[in-house]
């Protein structure tokens, strides 16, 4: 293991022990409860830019810093802020659709993942969609500026739409990671109690970083 490895890994635990430990589960509950934008920037900031550096280190072997990190991290702090309204949005409106029999959820554990697939099935089927596109936009820009360093006058909405790559984007992004991952992976984060929700959507970004750089990694070694 790299020593690079060992501190992902070191901050990681870390981070985690914040639940496990009863004093500083306590402090997280508070928080979250108290300031649930100020928590969720905080989560997605740093869960989801760890998973962008681990994206990197297993798709190229080493670990590199991305062009404009600082910038990629303040996005997605804001996302985690986007997050966190999305969430209790989407839920609410699934709680208030039950309630007038708009939607069938059934009775016991199976009203609970019944209501927990409808939340995740709608806010992935309407709000992702937009939502990924955006963040392409701003991952896009952050790299012409910081990455090719072109004049930020030269960059306006159109040199960004040129550069994205909207045949991956819909026939992969949209297409299979949202019905194959999101949908069932946020189905079980709203079972969770919703102060541990966002925190966990941290971690999915870190989680599906993963396995779709391995899958790209595996895939270039095997056309050599």
């Amino acid at each position: 293991m790299k020593q690079g490895d060992f501190l992902w890994v070191a901050a990681l635990a870390i981070i985690s022990s914040v639940l496990m430990i009863p004093a500083t589960h306590q402090v997280f509950v508070a928080l979250t409860k108290g300031h649930p934008f100020f928590m969720g920037f905080v989560k997605f900031g740093i869960l989801a830019t760890m998973g962008e550096l681990l994206t990197i280190r297993i798709s190229t072997g080493t670990w590199e810093k991305p062009s404009g990190l600082p910038y990629r991290s303040m996005v997605w702090g804001l996302i985690g802020v986007l997050i966190t309204l999305m969430f209790e949005i989407f839920s609410s409106g699934v709680a208030g659709a039950v309630a007038k029999g708009l939607l069938w959820v059934g009775d016991g554990m199976i009203a609970k993942i019944m209501a927990s697939f409808y939340i995740s099935a709608i806010m992935n089927l309407t709000f992702a969609p937009t939502f990924m596109i955006a963040h392409r936009i701003s991952d896009t820009y952050i790299d012409l500026i910081c990455g090719e360093r072109m004049s930020a006058s030269k960059v306006n909405l159109i040199t960004i739409l040129n550069k994205i790559d909207w045949h991956s984007m819909f026939a992969f992004v949209f297409m299979k990671t949202i019905p194959f991952f999101w949908i069932p992976a946020h189905t079980i984060v709203f079972l969770l109690p919703p102060e541990y929700r966002v925190f966990a959507a941290a971690y999915l970004a870190i989680v599906l970083g993963a396995i779709l750089s391995y899958a790209k990694r595996q895939k270039l070694q095997t056309s050599k």
